[in-house]
């Protein structure tokens, strides 16, 4: 668009004699297009309901049905209005943003789906994530939430425990998970992760029984200590906080090793000497978390976008936002069909409109 208006502005000077020919053809030159043309206009416009059930699950990761109810609870006006002037409807611009982060594609990919050029895609995808992450995002770093009270945290620690029978006060495990990047123009070192080898992105997050993400933290650098991130994460303080049951008594999350002990945060035995009671403890909890971990994998997993470090470029994508939007949108899900995690420890999660607070945000609106 910036160049179009150069074009012009050029042409404009050069006619009233404002600039020399050579420099015109320089700027013409400077101007010329190179990206290949979509003829974007051939296709029809985008049609929810011309879609088969299987088409929409694929490309979207949520049934037709689904996805309206998503966009009644996300609460995506219903006009987005980009800031040149593009126009999208809250069901068209929700639809982009799943099959933009479905799978590791271009823009160019969505053509034949929304009949759109690519410019408008790109605007419209950013504009409702935006959004998203603007209205939604507290659900990833608040605890004062309905589904996370006392009760429900205690519910948590007793369904650890029938599985585990270790560790009585356990409602949640913490861990953190590297998605690497495309490497950067500046500050590689910084973002270089020794262990995995890559350049990457670290993320902090706290995965509740229910298979839910409670918690998130990041994006922080790659080099980073899991421990360091503890600590500027500030989740410790938040645990003493809101994580205690109704009697007062520390409800804890469960880490490796990499963690420290504290009242709120409980690691396995390290010391040397182990006696049969703690080896058996650590290889109880060990087992239980790790049917925790496959949730990272889900993430990517239903959005393979974040997966492929190609298009996660730091200084020319919003990357942390894209991260927190599909974990986002993953725990939306998980309200819709489930998981995995949620079946071993025989929990349910929150209704859709119970866990973006929907209901209770429409009765403030009408008490109003």
């Amino acid at each position: 668009m910036a160049d179009i208006d150069v074009l012009d502005a050029s042409v404009f000077l050069y006619l009233e004699d404002l600039i020399e020919e050579d420099l015109f053809y320089m700027l013409v030159k400077e101007c010329e297009d190179t990206a290949p043309v979509f003829p974007y206009w051939k296709y029809d416009r985008f049609s929810l309901e011309s879609m088969l059930e299987d088409e929409c699950l694929s490309e979207f990761r949520v049934s037709k049905t689904d996805i309206h109810r998503l966009v009644r609870v996300l609460q995506i006006p219903d006009d987005i209005i980009c800031e040149n002037g593009t126009k999208a409807c809250a069901l068209e611009g929700l639809c982009i943003l799943l099959k933009r982060f479905a799978y590791p594609c271009r823009y160019s990919d969505l053509i034949p789906r929304f009949g759109r050029s690519k410019p408008e895609l790109c605007l419209i995808c950013n504009e409702v994530m935006r959004f998203v992450v603007g209205s939604h995002g507290y659900l990833l770093t608040s605890f004062d939430q309905e589904w996370l009270r006392a009760n429900k945290l205690q519910e948590y620690a007793s369904a650890v425990y029938e599985k585990s029978h270790a560790l009585g006060n356990c409602w949640g495990f913490v861990d953190g998970t590297v998605r690497a990047i495309c490497r950067p123009e500046k500050n590689q070192k910084t973002v270089y992760n020794g262990h995995k080898r890559v350049h990457a992105l670290k993320y902090q997050s706290v995965i509740a029984a229910n298979g839910l993400i409670a918690n998130l933290f990041g994006p922080i650098e790659g080099k980073s200590h899991d421990a360091g991130i503890l600590r500027r994460s500030d989740l410790l303080n938040n645990l003493e906080a809101y994580c205690n049951s109704e009697d007062g008594e520390p409800l804890c999350i469960y880490g490796d090793s990499a963690y420290p002990q504290r009242m709120h945060l409980q690691t396995p035995y390290k010391h040397i000497d182990l006696t049969d009671d703690e080896k058996a403890f650590n290889k109880a909890m060990s087992k239980v978390r790790v049917s925790v971990e496959c949730i990272f994998g889900e993430i990517a997993g239903y959005f393979a976008f974040v997966d492929f470090k190609k298009n996660q470029k730091i200084g020319l994508q919003q990357v942390g936002t894209m991260y927190t939007t599909c974990a986002l949108l993953r725990n939306a899900i998980t309200c819709l069909y489930g998981s995995t995690t949620g079946t071993y420890f025989n929990l349910d999660p929150p209704s859709l409109e119970q866990y973006f607070q929907f209901d209770r945000e429409f009765d403030d609106i009408h008490n109003q």
